[in-house]
C-alpha cells in the first residue's frame, strides 16, 4: 500500500503522485467515506490517498481517501443538492476576477470570498487583464483593492501582456498549494503559462458574441511550479451558492459585517429586520459596503425567491 496525492481527476479516472515517481491512473475500489459530504465527485484534485498498484497496465487501486484540512466547494451543474469539490488541502485560493472582457461581478467575488471562509482557507484576489483597463477602470479597481484590503483580504494587480504582478504572483505561490479559480475567460490559462511557460497550459480567445469565456479546462489539474509550489488550475466558475452553511453562521463568513455583529442588541440578530442593529447602522452612515450588505443578503435569502434590500 502507498500513499499519494491526486493530481489530476477525469470521470472514473484519478491520477496520484507519490514523490518523484511516474504518476499512476487509478480507479477507486468500492465505495468510499467521504465524510458525509453528497459531491459528485468523491476524490478530488489535492486529496492525499492510499493506493496500491497493480501488474496491468501500470494502473492503481484508490482504497481509502485520507482525512483532508481543508476543500472547496461549488454546486454541482445539475444537481442542486449535491456539491463539486473543486479541490483539497490547500494552503490558499486565489480568485481571478477581471473588470472586463468577461466582467466578473461584485456578488461573484463575495460568494467566492465567503465560500473559502467557510472552509478556512486563505483567499487572494487578482485582478487580470489590467493592461486594457482605461482610466475609469483603473480606478474602480483602486476603490475594490482599498475596499477589501480594509477587509482584511490581500490583492494583486496582473497583465500577462506587461508581465506585471508576475513575480509577486510567483512570490505569494512558492512552496504552498495553490488554488487559481475564476470565470471563464479571465486568463487563468495564460498567467499560469507566463509564470511557467514550461506547462503550456491550452488557452482560449474570449467569446465576442456573449463575452464570455469558453471553457478550456474541463477538469482540476495540479501543477508543479518550477519557482517552487504547486498551483491548480480549475474549471471555469459560474457560481458559488450556499453550501453546508447555517443559513444563521452566513454572516461570520463576511469578517466586516460579523465585525459590526458584536454591538448588535441582539446575539443572534441577523441583520435583516431587528432593532438596533449595529450592521444596518454601520451601512447608513457609509462605514459598510452596500455591495457586501447586499451580497450577503443574497446568499441568506438563496433558494428562497427575491429579496428586498430598500429601507435596510
Amino acid at each position: 500500500m502507498e500513499t499519494g496525492i491526486v493530481i489530476k481527476t477525469t470521470g472514473s479516472w484519478h491520477i496520484v503522485r507519490e514523490g518523484n515517481k511516474e504518476p499512476v491512473p487509478c480507479r477507486i475500489k468500492g465505495r468510499l467515506r467521504t465524510s458525509g459530504l453528497r459531491s459528485t465527485n468523491p476524490v478530488a484534485v489535492g486529496d492525499r490517498v492510499k493506493f496500491y498498484r497493480l501488474e496491468r497496465e501500470n494502473t492503481g487501486m484508490i482504497s481509502e481517501i485520507l482525512d483532508r484540512k481543508n476543500y472547496i466547494v461549488r454546486k454541482a451543474s445539475k444537481l442542486s443538492k449535491e456539491v463539486h469539490v473543486l479541490a483539497a488541502n490547500l494552503d490558499q485560493a486565489f480568485l481571478m476576477i477581471s473588470l472586463v472582457t468577461p466582467r466578473t461581478t461584485i456578488r461573484f467575488i463575495d460568494r467566492f470570498l465567503a465560500t473559502s471562509e467557510a472552509y478556512q482557507i486563505p483567499a487572494i484576489i487578482i485582478f487580470n487583464k489590467t493592461d486594457i483597463y482605461d482610466e475609469e477602470l483603473k480606478g474602480e479597481m483602486y476603490d475594490l483593492r482599498k475596499m477589501y484590503g480594509e477587509i482584511g483580504y490581500e490583492s494583486i494587480a496582473t497583465s500577462a501582456v506587461e508581465k506585471i504582478g508576475i513575480d509577486e504572483l510567483k512570490e505569494k505561490m512558492k512552496d504552498k498549494i495553490n488554488l487559481v479559480a475564476g470565470n471563464s475567460g479571465v486568463g487563468k490559462s495564460t498567467i499560469i503559462n507566463t509564470m511557467d511557460p514550461s506547462l503550456d497550459l491550452k488557452t482560449r480567445p474570449v467569446s465576442e458574441l456573449h463575452s464570455t469565456g469558453k471553457h478550456t479546462t474541463t477538469f482540476s489539474e495540479m501543477f508543479e511550479l518550477s519557482s517552487g509550489g504547486f498551483i491548480i488550475d480549475t474549471p471555469g466558475i459560474k457560481g458559488f451558492g450556499i453550501i453546508d452553511m447555517d443559513r444563521k453562521e452566513i454572516s461570520h463568513f463576511f469578517p466586516d459585517i460579523f465585525a459590526l455583529s458584536k454591538d448588535c442588541q441582539y446575539y443572534n440578530c441577523m441583520h435583516i429586520n431587528e432593532p438596533n442593529c449595529a450592521v444596518k447602522e454601520a451601512l447608513q452612515e457609509n462605514r459598510l459596503s452596500e455591495s457586501r450588505y447586499e451580497s450577503y443578503l443574497s446568499l441568506y435569502f438563496e433558494d428562497r425567491g427575491k429579496y428586498r434590500t430598500s429601507g435596510y
